[in-house]
């Protein structure tokens, strides 16, 4: 039989295993609930639930062609080795996958099972990811060119293999994970994906590019299909060649004479987050160990000696008395997402106002992303913590992030409601409200709410000092030139020497 093994790509378009394995006979299409990501760090009940809301879909897709999903439990190897006893496997099929350090080291100890049991693995790429890339140049036209191919066709029809169990969908209890407890998810499947993306490119998505960085108005503004790519509901093809089309239609509608609004400049920022979407992946396919280790090994002893657990909780529990960074966190704990500039600020503020090193307030994030991709999210949690070494170091301040991104404290006061009676002019900084104004407010701070973890001044100067010293060192300017050789963004051929981006730490505006 040929043996489909469906990770994250839970869906029947673009799916090119799924269509070669068909046109070859009898035909399994495999899941396995792998207990050992489960029960990782990293896991949550909400990644559960889309999974099997995406599986459940996917299974009906598959029927409607002929075939079916089957449904298994246990360490990939031991299904496979059962499977294989009872129905030889032919072939086994799947997508390449740029995954965490439990998924690269069992698809190493799947490898080697398949060439044990002189069985092929044919593993076809799904993003623009390129797997044994030998340098960056280049890279960007390769990318391209994978995007602009033809999207895979549906197979006709898929021969199913007889007296093979089935199986079943497996609850978050089977797992002993607690019940979810979060709202407004977006649901899995080939359906939600597809409606999110004609939802965004035909009205959601207008003023995109001025509405994203906001936390009022990104959740609707932006096209929130990130789990969906996640868990592979979609494909990013899928989605660029939408957007090809839509941007076509906008540029006719202009030269017809018709307003189009910001259409193509929203437009345009979309297709170029797609393609740093491909760009961040690739530097954790290129380099695993960045999810463990600084990118930048100049950075190694900078914040691991003085990580502190009280300040570590108060920012995970929304409890460090900047109103920004504590609403963000309780939206993000409810609804397991928030919008990527608020992402950033959260990572700059674990990193710099409280000198944390990125290692467990990645896997806290990453645990409460329902979008969590570890290829982006290790090499962006370490960009924002300045351990790149090529970055520009941002650090956010809280304050002018309430300024610019909520003036009216409607975002903060919907999920950090101690602070509902508090005057918009007092809420950057409502520690510095009179005794008057904390009764007038019904808020009293270092009782309602709490006092800031730390002073924003003092903090940001620490951490600018500290960041810039190390990047004087001419250690650190040579761990740079390296770091830009292998992961730096470039069309063309790469030109030796440090990168211009190496500028020193500022405030982020």
């Amino acid at each position: 039989m040929q043996l489909i093994w469906f990770k994250k790509d839970l869906r029947t378009q673009d799916h090119r295993p799924l269509y070669e394995a068909a046109k070859r006979g009898p035909s399994v299409c495999l899941y396995i609930y792998e207990p050992e990501l489960i029960h990782s760090e990293e896991f949550d009940t909400s990644h559960l639930e889309f999974i099997n809301q995406s599986l459940v879909e996917l299974d009906q897709a598959l029927r409607a062609l002929g075939g079916c999903l089957i449904l298994r439990v246990g360490e990939v190897i031991n299904v496979l080795s059962e499977l294989h006893r009872d129905h030889p496997i032919e072939a086994l099929w799947s997508h390449e996958e740029t995954g965490n350090g439990v998924t690269y080291a069992r698809d190493i100890r799947v490898k080697d099972w398949t060439q044990a049991n002189q069985i092929p693995w044919h593993e076809f790429p799904q993003t623009g990811v390129v797997r044994r890339l030998e340098h960056r140049d280049g890279w960007s036209r390769r990318r391209n060119q994978m995007m602009a191919c033809n999207l895979v066709a549906v197979p006709d029809s898929i021969q199913m293999v007889e007296g093979l169990d089935i199986g079943r969908i497996c609850k978050p209890k089977e797992f002993d994970l607690p019940e979810c407890q979060k709202t407004q998810l977006i649901n899995g499947g080939e359906r939600s994906a597809d409606n999110l993306l004609q939802s965004f490119l035909k009205s959601r998505g207008q003023h995109y590019s001025r509405e994203m960085s906001s936390p009022v108005t990104a959740h609707d503004a932006c096209s929130r299909l990130s789990a969906s790519i996640t868990w592979g509901c979609i494909s990013v093809r899928q989605i660029v060649h939408a957007l090809r089309q839509r941007q076509d239609e906008v540029r006719l509608a202009r030269q017809e004479g018709v307003a189009t609004g910001g259409w193509l400049t929203s437009l345009k920022s979309f297709d170029a987050r797609l393609s740093w979407h491909c760009h961040f992946m690739q530097k954790l396919e290129d380099e695993p160990r960045i999810e463990f280790e600084n990118m930048s090994r100049a950075y190694d002893g900078l914040r691991e000696d003085e990580f502190s657990q009280e300040r570590f909780e108060a920012w995970r529990d929304g409890q460090t008395g900047y109103p920004m960074i504590d609403a963000c966190m309780r939206a993000l704990k409810q609804h397991s997402w928030i919008n990527f500039r608020m992402r950033a600020m959260l990572v700059s503020f674990a990193s710099y106002h409280l000198w944390l090193h990125w290692r467990e307030p990645a896997i806290y994030l990453a645990k409460h992303f329902l979008d969590f991709e570890p290829g982006i999210h290790f090499s962006q949690v370490q960009m924002q913590s300045g351990t790149t070494g090529i970055n520009t170091v941002r650090i956010y301040s809280p304050t002018k992030q309430v300024k610019d991104q909520d003036p009216s404290g409607e975002f903060i006061k919907q999920y950090v409601p101690e602070l509902s009676g508090v005057a918009d002019k007092h809420l950057p900084e409502p520690h510095k409200m009179s005794r008057d104004d904390q009764t007038k407010s019904g808020c009293w701070i270092g009782r309602d709410y709490p006092e800031p973890i730390v002073d924003h001044l003092t903090a940001y100067r620490s951490a600018r000092d500290r960041i810039y010293a190390v990047r004087q060192q001419s250690s650190a300017r040579e761990e740079a030139r390296r770091v830009v050789e292998k992961h730096g963004s470039r069309k063309g051929p790469s030109r030796k020497g440090p990168s211009r981006r190496l500028s020193g730490p500022r405030a982020n505006a």
